[in-house]
């Protein structure tokens, strides 16, 4: 059964993807989990049952649509909640398309930077009280297109610029009671609109990793797990987890 002294973490966009490795990651080192999710209803329902399957009574999940700024803090607040404290919140979800220039629109502008970048600097104020008692952490999922553009999608790559500022501006803000880091990844899982990378542009993002080869959503999770559970002593940080893409970016 779970401790109450088993660590408790929030995860945006945790039904699917990154955000269910990691869940099943830090599930697996003894945490417990509040699982948010937007639409994702019946994935995420399932991840928290075969979770406590495992382990009674160590997960949840929460719906919230994180565009909306009225929601977070009562996000937050239920969070805290669910198992009376909360020790680590991982900013995941995300919007990824194109922008071209010449077409953006507000509409893809708020989404985007709303998902990306707004949604994880009120999310970490409205959590910050909770994350502050139990010394904690918070991980923001970001990309190596953060530091190199990628073609055709200004309002993503600023978006996740802006959060890997803020990973670092919040470092600083709340420390010292809270580390804050970040995650950046690379070729881990194309996109599921196949038409953004087709297979003649995976060859060539492939071609020019070090490594050689595409990563998986567990990479990007045993880094997020590091950051939580192991890293007492590092803030600020962003790691890559990229197979060593950005060498050639």
């Amino acid at each position: 059964m779970p401790s109450v002294s088993d660590p408790v973490v929030l995860i945006t966009g945790s039904a699917r993807r990154v955000g269910a490795a990691t869940a099943r990651a830090l599930h697996a080192a003894g945490a417990r989990l509040v699982l948010h999710f937007r639409t994702a209803r019946d994935e995420a329902a399932a991840l928290a049952a075969s979770l406590n399957a495992l382990r009674p009574g160590s997960a949840v999940a929460l719906q919230a649509d994180l565009l909306d700024l009225d929601a977070l803090p009562g996000l937050a607040t239920r969070a805290a909640a669910a198992f009376g404290r909360l020790d680590a919140l991982v900013n995941n979800a995300s919007s990824f398309y194109p922008t071209p220039i010449g077409t953006v629109t507000s509409a893809q502008w708020d989404d985007i930077v709303g998902t990306n970048l707004r949604a994880p600097l009120f999310l970490a104020q409205a959590a910050a009280p909770s994350l502050r008692a139990a010394r904690g952490s918070v991980v923001n999922i970001t990309d190596i297109h953060a530091d190199r553009p990628l073609r055709g999608h200004p309002v993503y790559t600023l978006a996740k610029a802006g959060l890997a500022g803020l990973t670092r501006a919040l470092a600083v803000d709340l420390a010292p009671e809270v580390r804050v880091n970040g995650v950046a990844p690379g070729p881990v899982l194309w996109p599921e609109d196949e038409g953004v990378f087709d297979c003649a542009e995976r060859a060539r993002v492939l071609g020019q990793t070090p490594l050689g080869r595409e990563g998986g959503p567990e990479d990007v999770a045993r880094a997020v797990r590091f950051l939580i559970l192991d890293a007492d002593y590092v803030t600020g940080e962003i790691i890559a987890v990229d197979g060593g893409r950005r060498l050639h970016l």
